[in-house]
């Protein structure tokens, strides 16, 4: 299946699911962290890119199906 194009809170929301919150925000990006202390960097675009995606799934150590499920949760 592949990735949607999503903006910046879609993707906050669906890790925030997984106890991501944001941390902080530098210039046009959001970081977020878990209670693992994992981060991830979140660009404030109305249009992720799907490679930009993939990279963002990965940094927080999810599968495209583990996140895709994610998004399906409502």
């Amino acid at each position: 299946m592949a990735l949607p194009i999503l903006n910046w809170r879609e993707v906050v929301k669906a890790l925030a699911k997984r106890g991501f919150k944001p941390v902080r925000q530098r210039e046009s990006h959001i970081i977020v962290e878990n209670l693992e202390g994992r981060l991830v960097v979140v660009p404030r675009h109305n249009q992720i890119k799907r490679r930009t995606l993939m990279s963002i799934i990965e940094q927080a150590g999810l599968t495209k199906n583990e996140f895709i499920k994610l998004l399906e949760e409502g």
